[in-house]
């Protein structure tokens, strides 16, 4: 018998002794679901997504669609950004104000992690985000890229739409594909773990700059 087939039959004998032990168990517990599931209508949800995102210490820009380029040129001055990962979703008019001081990188080919950590910053979009934590999440779509992009670099840009901030964690999962890979951002990375003191940039960007974008399009 080869190890293989050794391994699944070790397997398949666990499996049913755990399928004979819960056989003779408890009947399954119905777990309620009358919470909140949306916010409250007397909410303003833009202001509280961009209250709640700045306790967790990210910087918020609240901008009309014709001053989102200027606002993310201003933040990339700010943090002497050179060289910025944009993946090939996001919309040219957001970099058509940061000249010929900031170098655009494209991830194609994909970027090693060499690559990727010599980088000054990442420009992305987002899938949601949420009014309540202030969360934003990103599903690797093509205005964010692969998830390690806006792991990596030190500062990470996102911008948001109104549209896209939903007023709760259940209003945010029913938009969202769970098939996709999601990442969850509250905040800048950080951990308390060392001695009990916060320090950033642990595992993804100290710093996280949010582009909230009011108002419609100019025509």
């Amino acid at each position: 018998m080869t190890e293989s087939a050794t391994s699944t039959d070790a397997r398949a004998a666990i499996l049913e002794r755990i399928r004979a032990a819960l056989a003779d168990g408890p009947a399954p517990v119905t777990v309620p679901r009358e919470y909140e599931q949306v916010a409250p209508a007397d909410v303003d949800v833009v202001e509280r997504f961009v209250e709640r995102a700045a306790d967790y210490r990210a910087t918020v820009r609240r901008v009309h669609p014709t001053d989102v380029a200027a606002a993310i040129a201003t933040i990339l001055t700010a943090h002497d950004v050179r060289r910025l990962v944009v993946p090939a979703g996001v919309p040219d008019a957001w970099l058509g104000m940061t000249g010929s001081g900031v170098d655009a990188v494209h991830d194609d080919p994909p970027l090693g992690y060499p690559e990727l950590d010599a980088i000054d910053g990442v420009l992305t979009g987002c899938a949601v985000a949420i009014a309540e934590t202030g969360t934003i999440v990103l599903d690797a779509g093509p205005d964010q890229g692969r998830r390690v992009l806006s792991l990596l670099p030190d500062l990470h840009v996102c911008v948001v739409r109104v549209d896209q901030i939903a007023g709760s964690v259940p209003e945010a999962l029913a938009r969202l594909d769970p098939t996709r890979p999601l990442t969850w951002i509250s905040g800048p990375s950080a951990t308390s773990d060392i001695e009990l003191r916060r320090v950033e940039g642990v595992h993804g960007p100290r710093r996280l700059e949010i582009v909230v974008i009011e108002g419609e399009p100019a025509v």
